[in-house]
């Protein structure tokens, strides 16, 4: 199975965000946003994965609409993250601008999905 550019980003998007979250916990002893963050870093993966077993285009298209709202709500814990100085600032960026483009690319298939969709 050929691994698209967006299950290959969310990927290493997860490995960032796991690595992160562990130094978290270790570090911060953040444990509950570190779970929250590290739940929906992962799945926005997880779901893609899913998406290329799918069995129909709606089946396609709801499993990358679930992935592209993970990305939003890790943008959200990454924030707060930011806010009470639990993140510092390089890692921030990286973590938080990684998100944003693999946001734009699911954002992107959507659309395109849905024009598709719509034509048939």
């Amino acid at each position: 199975m050929k691994e698209s550019i967006a299950y290959k980003k969310a990927f290493e998007l997860a490995v960032m965000v796991v690595k992160f979250c562990i130094r978290l916990k270790e570090d911060k002893r953040e444990y509950d946003i570190a779970r929250q963050l590290l739940r929906c870093g992962t799945s926005i993966g997880a779901n893609l994965a899913e998406a290329n077993g799918a069995i129909s285009n709606a089946d396609f298209s709801a499993k990358v609409s679930i992935s592209y709202k993970e990305t939003l709500e890790s943008k959200y814990w990454l924030k707060l993250l930011n806010e009470v100085n639990m993140i510092d600032n390089t890692e921030f960026e990286e973590l938080y601008n990684r998100t944003d483009e693999v946001a734009k690319i699911l954002f992107s298939i959507l659309k395109t999905t849905r024009i598709r969709n719509n034509e048939q």
